[in-house]
């Protein structure tokens, strides 16, 4: 949804980017660093119940780990190794999010029901996620869906933040909607994976072979030829023409 304004904030981040480099700043050093500082927001001031300035602190610290992409373009560090540190350090911020409001809502909110629906959104969204790099992993597209990372974040913290404002029912309406979002990306990805392997088949998606005809040979599906470990997240810092906007 939000991949339109990739390029203007491409353009914003690039002067920054370019100081960074010249000053021989290392963007893993960022993408580690925020991802620590997120980590520790989350965990200590979402179960004590801090939901605005823990989600106001998150947002900051999540657009300052928005630098890593336009600092590795700019010193010419774009590679594999930081396309896959990006992605890790992604899994683990959304994680400690996610695990820090379940643990306010569980325990000192006594919101059971937010609780398991925020359980329920950080299981999807690892989901989304695999679908995806597992996809690319086997050479086809997974990049679909209404809600990727960033979306998931912004309602998220905003729900979260405003909630802590005192709002009633913000929260409860943010997780669900996350919740319906998440789980209607999971299955977006997964049809359009399906009708990718299906195309390449050479058979129309939902039409079997007729009765009779033997399949012609072939290589053996990829998903089998594959080793499961085999697949990453997608490598976003990789690519000059993506911004790392906190990943799918």
């Amino acid at each position: 949804m939000l991949k339109r304004v990739r390029v203007p904030l491409q353009r914003f981040l690039a002067p920054i980017g370019t100081a960074l480099a010249a000053r021989g700043v290392n963007p893993n050093v960022i993408t580690v660093v925020g991802t620590a500082a997120v980590t520790a927001v989350a965990l200590i001031l979402y179960p004590r119940g801090q939901l605005f300035w823990g989600s106001l602190i998150i947002g900051a610290l999540v657009c300052f780990d928005m630098l890593d992409g336009a600092l590795a373009r700019a010193a010419g560090r774009t590679g594999p190794w930081g396309a896959f540190l990006d992605s890790t350090m992604d899994r683990i911020a959304d994680a400690a999010i996610f695990t820090g409001l379940t643990w306010w809502f569980a325990h000192g909110g006594r919101q059971p029901v937010l609780a398991g629906l925020t359980l329920f959104c950080l299981v999807t969204a690892m989901l989304i996620s695999y679908e995806r790099a597992r996809a690319e992993g086997l050479g086809l597209r997974g990049d679909v869906g209404i809600a990727e990372r960033t979306e998931r974040l912004i309602v998220v913290l905003v729900a979260t933040g405003v909630s802590g404002l005192g709002v009633p029912y913000v929260a409860a309406i943010g997780l669900w909607l996350l919740a319906v979002a998440s789980a209607v990306t999971v299955v977006q990805r997964f049809v359009a994976v399906y009708r990718q392997t299906r195309a390449s088949l050479g058979t129309p998606a939902g039409v079997a072979a007729p009765a009779g005809v033997a399949a012609p040979a072939g290589p053996p599906p990829a998903d089998r030829a594959t080793p499961v470990g085999a697949a990453s997240e997608p490598a976003v810092r990789a690519s000059p023409h993506r911004l790392r906007l906190f990943v799918r």
